[in-house]
């Protein structure tokens, strides 16, 4: 008995990270879907278009949207990768990525100090009131009063 294989003409074939459709590169990085549609809006993305007007995603996209969670996970605005990635090299942007981290360490001082308040406030065995580290820290969050300004004599 010969063996008989069918053949399904009408498929096509797809090579992988090369022709994905937006839910396919949603779905590559736990996105939603209008995540990617906004993101092109403002510039970030640039898919290309099949017949119908649908967006095709390819291996340029999937390392421009690792890109942009890395930028955002840096903390760059929408804006501020908008600029960084509109060059080839990133430090054609240096004065803004400068200015971003100066921003950061600003943050990280931040966020350390709440972490050491944190972690006293959980060590210290007094309270609010009988801490003295505590008091201290409270007094210097009180904003001095205003001044009065002396009234210029009429002339």
């Amino acid at each position: 008995m010969p063996i008989t294989v069918q053949l399904n003409v009408h498929m096509k074939s797809r090579v992988p990270d090369e022709d994905m459709t937006i839910g396919e590169l949603a779905d590559r990085f736990g996105l939603a879907t209008h995540v990617l549609r906004y993101w092109e809006s403002v510039g970030l993305l640039t898919p290309g278009r099949h017949e119908g007007g649908h967006r095709r995603y390819g291996s340029a996209d999937l390392r421009r949207v690792a890109m942009i969670l890395m930028g955002k996970e840096a903390g760059l605005g929408l804006r501020e990768l908008r600029e960084v990635l509109s060059s080839a090299d990133p430090m054609d942007h240096s004065e803004l990525l400068r200015e971003h981290l100066v921003a950061l360490e600003h943050r990280i001082a931040q966020a350390q100090a709440a972490k050491a308040l944190i972690e006293h406030a959980l060590d210290c065995p007094l309270s609010f009131d009988e801490c003295p580290h505590a008091h201290e820290r409270i007094l210097s969050r009180i904003p001095a009063p205003a001044r009065e300004e002396p009234c210029e004599a009429w002339p």
